[in-house]
């Protein structure tokens, strides 16, 4: 892959803009800069990201301290079981006024939608917001709308907690770019946010750091990003090793590499760099090939866990 000419001066700019976001957030959130760094990077790759973690691990305050710093429009879905693909996309109203019908737009028309517990969405939803996500439009009766750009989804996941949901199939969770574990704070962390409680709770302080318009040129500055064929190899190797592991039923598949080339890219970029060295690939690593691994049965009795799997892979496989 060759050099795109992204100048030192581009990457240091944007590097100080990004850092001032991470810092904005950071003012609600405590701590997670790696996770805020990830779902920075999905978005600047034109992915989605998948969040699980426990009820109470701010899942929801990161989204919106999120979209405010970064100036763009935000909304909320509540998945429940009863929940219609219409209530997400629209639906089209008949207008008395005009005696025909208008497109009432769903909340999926955002820059930044947050689907709270997709897994308790039914199927038939699930697969709406996941086609939405894929194609960036929607089709209503014969008529295709355009999502905003840009166009992120941030869909969380309860992980312990699974009466009255539906587990998305392995092939739809693979549409997301990337997946984060959101765990329990620190000790030290939890303390800081019990004293900025009052503080945090309250986002109408929360100026934007970024625009619209700065966004989408940090999307295309993104794909300038100069990746060696080494690199590149590198990438191929640990998908490979993922697949060919013994505890792993079915392994890492293209679009995984795909994840790891597009996620290292943006992340260099973060880093003030204009190309990707493999210490990238190897931070990525977990979010965009955990969720893509599936593991044999003998490997949960063994308490094994795709992070672990990554573990070994990243160990075996020898960097360029």
């Amino acid at each position: 892959m060759t050099s795109t000419g992204v100048s030192k001066e581009e990457v240091e700019y944007y590097r100080t803009l990004l850092d001032k976001c991470i810092n904005n957030i950071q003012r609600k959130i405590v701590g997670k800069t790696r996770e805020l760094q990830i779902i920075l990077a999905t978005l600047f790759s034109q992915g989605h990201v998948l969040l699980e973690g426990v009820p109470g691990t701010a899942k929801t305050l990161m989204a919106k301290a999120l979209a405010a710093t970064l100036g763009l429009e935000f909304k909320r879905v509540q998945a429940t079981p009863d929940i219609l693909p219409s209530d997400v996309i629209g639906v089209n109203i008949y207008d008395p006024k005009t005696m025909g019908f208008v497109f009432r737009k769903g909340p999926i028309f955002t820059n930044i939608l947050l689907f709270d517990e997709v897994n308790r969405a039914p199927p038939k939803t699930q697969s709406a917001l996941l086609e939405a996500m894929q194609e960036r439009q929607v089709t209503v009766e014969g008529v295709t709308y355009k999502l905003p750009e840009p166009f992120l989804v941030i869909a969380t996941m309860n992980p312990v907690e699974t009466e009255g949901t539906f587990p998305l199939p392995e092939a739809q969770v693979d549409r997301f770019l990337a997946r984060i574990v959101i765990d329990y704070p620190s000790i030290d962390e939890m303390v800081e946010v019990l004293k900025k409680y009052d503080e945090i709770a309250v986002l109408d302080d929360l100026k934007p750091v970024l625009d619209r318009e700065t966004v989408l040129r940090l999307m295309a500055l993104s794909k300038r990003i100069y990746v060696d064929d080494n690199v590149l190899k590198y990438i191929v190797a640990i998908v490979e090793a993922s697949r060919r592991h013994p505890m792993v039923r079915l392994g890492a598949s293209p679009r995984g590499a795909i994840a790891l080339l597009l996620l290292s890219r943006s992340l260099a970029l973060m880093q003030g760099r204009s190309y990707v060295i493999p210490d990238d690939v190897k931070q990525v690593a977990y979010a965009a090939l955990s969720h893509r691994l599936i593991l044999r049965s003998e490997a949960r009795l063994s308490r094994l866990t795709p992070e672990s799997i990554i573990d070994d892979v990243l160990e075996k496989v020898e960097p360029p």
